[in-house]
């Protein structure tokens, strides 16, 4: 496997690093311009509230890149008591890789094959209903730059760019202008759909206050609408808590639409119907294209979660989830998701990278992963990396560490690293783990 290289100013030297790409969220927007003085950046042009609070905010953990039980160790015997935990397990988990390169998540799954472990990210916890739904009926697809060319007709479903991600109404989705929508803004409708009026809403041409855990039947209310089947106006109103002659009104203008786009978030995946809501809006989209152009994306949080989810993928043929225990990959989110095996007592190791839910998880997830060791890697000192046996801090990706992410759309971004840490990589750890992992199990090559 090829490393990554980097080119980074030296210490103490001033720098432009041009078209640097800002991995906070999902957006992952590769034009901003940093100005970095005595590695420290101090400007950073274009970037968002989020990515100036990314970019200037950083700071480089003054510790040891390695810790065994909370004491300092070197790199090499970190490496080796977390090859020793992970093989000598009997139902290993590795879990997270969202804010980690595509590099090192391909590592991460390589050494969860050497251990017949189970691999998950923390798509599990957010769009992994999308990831299911996905598998059920398809999706309709396009890349963020065919929305800023062709999107006439917007459409946000559970989700708030507003506060999320700053920058997808000006850069991607509402406001620039484009070759088919010159006028920008102007050649647009914007539909925003939500259980309150959200800070997004303000943009909207229409704003749908649907009624909380009602969205599956607001989004078969559209495609009964687009079949052409007769509602009843006062079951849609009791059900919804929208008019039947709005949501008519609003079908009107999709199949007016030359090229619809649909964005959705976790106001839909995590909430009553999970994979149902998002099946039901990706065969909504699937529907509209009797009638025109329609796409349909979820805003995805984390910087390279989608990256994560397109490297399980490849390597094992599913998106989270994933159990090697048999020799072979087997999806079941519910079983091999983790905050299950730990809320099950199930795992008995585990490896935690780039990741929180020591913070984040149910109490009972919480206090298994307490009880049993396991490996923690993260640019900056979390409740995880505090109750770890093996904690490694690292270079923070798109900062200090060079890489490959993917954006929201599944377009693949390189990075450009602003300056060094002293710090390892997420892929020089991991791949410093995989070697001993191989060693110990008498795997050559």
């Amino acid at each position: 496997m090829a490393t990554v290289e980097s080119s980074v100013p030296a210490t103490g030297e001033l720098k432009i690093v041009e078209d640097a790409t800002c991995t906070f969220c999902g957006c992952v927007c590769d034009d901003i311009d940093l100005t970095v003085e005595n590695n420290q950046i101090t400007k950073a042009k274009r970037a968002c509230v989020l990515g100036k609070a990314w970019f200037l905010n950083h700071e480089i953990e003054e510790k040891p890149s390695c810790l065994i039980d909370g004491k300092p160790a070197t790199l090499e015997q970190g490496y080796d008591r977390a090859a020793q935990i992970l093989t000598g397990g009997k139902y290993p988990i590795v879990y997270g890789l969202s804010d980690s390169p595509c590099e090192a998540q391909r590592v991460a799954v390589s050494i969860t094959d050497w251990i017949d472990g189970t691999i998950d990210t923390t798509t599990s916890v957010c769009h992994g209903p999308s990831g299911m739904a996905f598998q059920g009926v398809g999706e309709v697809t396009c890349s963020l730059g065919e929305v800023t060319n062709r999107g006439d007709f917007i459409m946000f479903w559970g989700s708030n760019p507003a506060e999320s991600h700053p920058r997808h109404f000006t850069k991607y989705s509402l406001m620039p202008k484009g070759m088919f929508v010159p006028n920008g803004r102007k050649d647009r409708t914007c539909v925003i759909v939500d259980v309150r009026k959200t800070k997004s809403a303000k943009a909207a041409d229409i704003f749908l206050q649907i009624k909380p855990r009602k969205d599956f039947e607001g989004l078969w209310t559209l495609r009964a609408l687009a079949k052409g089947v007769e509602l009843d106006p006062k079951v849609v109103k009791e059900e919804t808590g929208i008019e039947l002659a709005v949501w008519q009104d609003v079908m009107d203008r999709m199949k007016a639409a030359k090229f619809g786009v649909i964005f959705f978030g976790m106001g839909l995946t995590m909430t009553r119907g999970k994979h149902a809501n998002s099946e039901a809006l990706l065969a909504l989209t699937r529907d509209m294209n009797d009638h025109t152009r329609f796409v349909a994306k979820p805003n995805r949080g984390h910087g390279n979660v989608t990256g994560a989810d397109n490297v399980v993928s490849w390597r094992t043929g599913y998106p989270f989830g994933v159990n090697h225990n048999r020799g072979y990959p087997r999806f079941n989110p519910g079983e091999y998701t983790t905050s299950d095996t730990l809320a099950n007592g199930e795992a008995d190791c585990g490896m935690m990278i780039a990741c929180d839910p020591m913070a984040n998880f149910s109490q009972p997830a919480r206090e298994h992963l307490a009880s049993i060791p396991y490996i923690a890697l993260d640019a900056k000192e979390t409740p995880t990396t505090r109750a770890a046996a093996v904690a490694f801090t690292v270079a923070t990706y798109g900062i200090n560490a060079p890489g490959t992410v993917y954006r929201m759309d599944d377009v693949p971004i390189p990075l450009r690293p602003a300056f060094e840490s002293p710090h390892p990589s997420d892929f020089d750890v991991l791949t410093n783990i995989e070697r001993r992992v191989k060693a110990i199990k008498g795997i050559s090559g």
